[in-house]
């Protein structure tokens, strides 16, 4: 093997690290804030006087510029985000990256995208002063709500990593077609089945359902929490085009990957009840 054509794995490794700190702001964003960081006393269910019509406070939201302006922002902030996550995956840019950077292409798409991310999470403004759609941050519910969110949170992530681990994560963040380069074995994706490449075609964010959920699923609904789960519903929504085919044949790897696993516990039980664990850990 080549000595230069190893150094294509270094910006490939340090998009990889660049990528996992970024999913790893992405939980505290997503998941952590919102389900531990107190809400501002400013803000909350609007309070309404007796002599005002009971929309008066949602009348005058979008005329308060304290409101407004962080709205924009964050408006900007998730245009930005999905112009660069969509745009960057049609087949003209993947063609124009790719003459231009080869089997680094994948792993410029993925460092562009957790730079986005990270855009848009160190300058998100949140609304501070507006009412809320809902907030379980108060008496009776001030335990249980959030101890029921951060439950469903924590499955929603765990189903992730499991989806991700299911799928081929090296290969997603770029590294595997490096490596392939290396060894002179091509495109990784040219070795799969026509099945695999339909799958991947259609299946521009396995996690849908999961990401609905951590969207959605929070104590307390803040007018720029609502903006982020109506936007990022809505992307979702319209890159999800799986159908009965794709199903189908993630059914059957899953199925695959758990008959592996199975069989590596029944082999690994044989061989304690044989030779004790001396002998595992000797092998």
């Amino acid at each position: 093997m080549a000595f230069w054509p190893l150094l294509l794995l270094v910006p490939a490794l340090l998009s990889f690290l660049f990528t996992f700190g970024t999913g790893v702001e992405l939980i505290r964003f997503i998941s952590l804030r919102a389900l531990f960081v107190q809400q501002p006393a400013g803000a909350g269910a609007p309070q309404h006087r007796a002599d005002a019509a009971p929309s008066y406070e949602w009348r005058a939201v979008f005329r308060d510029p304290k409101i407004l302006h962080p709205l924009m922002m964050d408006v900007g902030l998730i245009v930005l985000f999905i112009l660069q996550h969509s745009l960057m995956a049609t087949e003209r840019v993947k063609r124009w990256t790719s003459s231009c950077l080869g089997v680094l292409q994948r792993s410029f798409y993925v460092f562009c995208t957790a730079l986005a991310l990270q855009i848009l999470m160190r300058y998100w403004e949140p609304v501070r002063d507006g009412p809320t759609l809902w907030n379980a941050r108060t008496e009776p519910w001030v335990t249980w709500i959030p101890l029921i969110c951060f439950i469903l949170h924590f499955i929603a992530w765990l189903v992730i990593f499991s989806i991700v681990l299911i799928f081929d994560y090296a290969e997603l963040m770029g590294i595997k077609q490096v490596y392939y380069h290396c060894l002179g074995m091509g495109d990784p994706l040219a070795v799969k089945s026509s099945r695999a490449v339909r799958l991947y075609s259609h299946l521009r964010h396995p996690v849908y359902l999961e990401f609905l959920l951590l969207l959605w699923g929070v104590p307390c609904l803040s007018l720029d929490r609502l903006l982020l789960a109506l936007l990022f519903t809505a992307y979702l929504t319209c890159a999800h085009s799986l159908d009965q085919r794709d199903y189908l044949y993630l059914r059957a790897q899953l199925d695959k990957k758990f008959q592996v696993f199975s069989r590596e516990e029944a082999a690994y039980g044989d061989l304690l009840a044989q030779n004790g664990p001396s002998a595992y850990k000797e092998n």
